[in-house]
Parts: C-alpha cells; sequence; structure tokens
C-alpha cells in the first residue's frame, strides 16, 4: 500500500507534461490545474483535442507528437527545452483496438502486424518518450515520470490468457521503465518512476470491453485522474521503478 502523500505539489515550479490526450490524459490536465496550479501544463498528442472539448483549457498548451516517429519526438524534446525544467511527466497513450487490430481470443488470431502494432505504442513509445525528454528534467529538484500500464501486463497476475499483444507489450513497457528507474535511482536520485494501473475506465480504449463491468468499477476520466494523482503524490524516489494500481497497492510483475 503507498503511504500517504510526500509530494507537495502545490508548492512545485516547472513543468508538467501529460502525453496522450484521450479521456484520462484530459481530465489529468484539468485536475494538474488544482493539484499543482504553479506547473505549466502542456499537453502532447497526435492532434490538438482542445478545440472539440468541453472544458476550458486556458492555461493549457498542446505540442504536436507522433509517438512512432522519431523527428516527431526530437521536436518535442527540443521545444520542452525551451520552457520550466519537466517535474511531472505523465504518459496515458496507449492502443488496444483499431484497424487490423483486436485483442486475441486464441493463437489463431495472433498476427505480426498487431503485434508490431502493440508494441510500438504501448511499450518502445514510453521509453522513447523518456529518452526525449531526459535532458529537460531538473538536475536538483524532485521529480515524477509515470507511465499508464495495465493490470493485464502482470506476468504473475495473468490467469485467463488471450489478449496476446497487449498483454507482452504492456509487460514489455514494465521492464524497460523498470530498468529506467534503476538507471535513474543511481544517475538522477530525486526522481521517480512508476508504472500505474488506472482500473477500467470509461474511455474509447476500453469501449468495446466495458458490458461486463460492474457501474462501481467503471471509472470516469475524472475518477481515474484523481486516483492516480493521489497514488503518485504517494510516491518518492525510494518507491521508483513500482507498478502500481489506482487504489495504492503493488502489482506483481
Amino acid at each position: 500500500m503507498v503511504t500517504p502523500p510526500r509530494s507537495n505539489w502545490s508548492s512545485w515550479q516547472g513543468t508538467a507534461l501529460v502525453v496522450g490526450c484521450g479521456g484520462i490524459g484530459q481530465a489529468l490536465l484539468q485536475e494538474l490545474g488544482q493539484a499543482a496550479p504553479h506547473l505549466q501544463r502542456v499537453g502532447a498528442s497526435r492532434r490538438d483535442w482542445r478545440g472539440a472539448a468541453s472544458h476550458d483549457w486556458q492555461g493549457v498548451d498542446y505540442l504536436p507528437l507522433e509517438l512512432t516517429d522519431d523527428a516527431s519526438l526530437e521536436r518535442l524534446g527540443t521545444s520542452l527545452r525551451t520552457r520550466p525544467p519537466l517535474r511531472l511527466v505523465i504518459h496515458t497513450a496507449g492502443v488496444l483496438h483499431g484497424a487490423g487490430l483486436q485483442p486475441e481470443k486464441r493463437l489463431s488470431q495472433v498476427n505480426r502486424l498487431g503485434l508490431e502494432q502493440s508494441f510500438a505504442v504501448n511499450a518502445f513509445a514510453p521509453l522513447l518518450v523518456a529518452q526525449a525528454i531526459e535532458s529537460c528534467l531538473p538536475g536538483d529538484a524532485p521529480f515524477h515520470v509515470a507511465s499508464l500500464s495495465a493490470r493485464v501486463g502482470s506476468i504473475g497476475d495473468n490467469q485467463l490468457g488471450g489478449w496476446y499483444a497487449y498483454r507482452a507489450a504492456k509487460a514489455a513497457q514494465n521492464q524497460l521503465l523498470r530498468t529506467l528507474a534503476l538507471e535513474w535511482r543511481r544517475r538522477r536520485p530525486q526522481g521517480c518512476v512508476s508504472l500505474l494501473h488506472p482500473g477500467t475506465t470509461a474511455t474509447a480504449l476500453s469501449a468495446p470491453f466495458q458490458a461486463g463491468v460492474p457501474p462501481a468499477r467503471l471509472f470516469s476520466p475524472q475518477r481515474s485522474a484523481a486516483q492516480l494523482l493521489r497514488v503518485l503524490e504517494g510516491l518518492s524516489p525510494e518507491d521508483s521503478g513500482g507498478f502500481w494500481a489506482w487504489d495504492g497497492q503493488a502489482i506483481p510483475w
């Protein structure tokens, strides 16, 4: 269980970056306006979502980002280097289904393209974003870098099988960021890297799979965002490299 909050975000100064601005990403940017009022909020995604959203996005900047394009990642880092240091980075982008991509129920449904698509976004992108923004992190102040994972990425918790590409890509993401946390523990000891399971949230990613979820376990994006920030606020550099659920419980690898 995560201990009581130790991060006094209300006094933090710098920049907060949310990568991927779907339902949870947008909700996080809204919540951060209250939780960390002195952090400049930046959302990075493929398209500028603000014009179609019902929220008031005053004070939130947008940076274009194509996660599978190295040049786009490099431009993200270049843009962020002109801003105050990054104190909080939350990677929310992920893919579960889409054109030619569906969770597999059996081995015969696995295909190379689906595996490559899932790994490119769910596994490789969080690490490559961290690489792109590393020079924007402070050298003398605490910071958090978090990425949304999923309980189905836990090898120890896998009791049902199926969903080959998504499970494996999330497990790979966990390993990559765990490895990053160990490196930064030596080079950036004030940093905290974490993997977060948000629970089933009413977003486009989970939409085809919500029918069997009890209403009490289907979270709104706003509730998910608030729960995730509460978990992050309770983490310190000593917790770096952990895998945490929305309720603060540690998840087995």
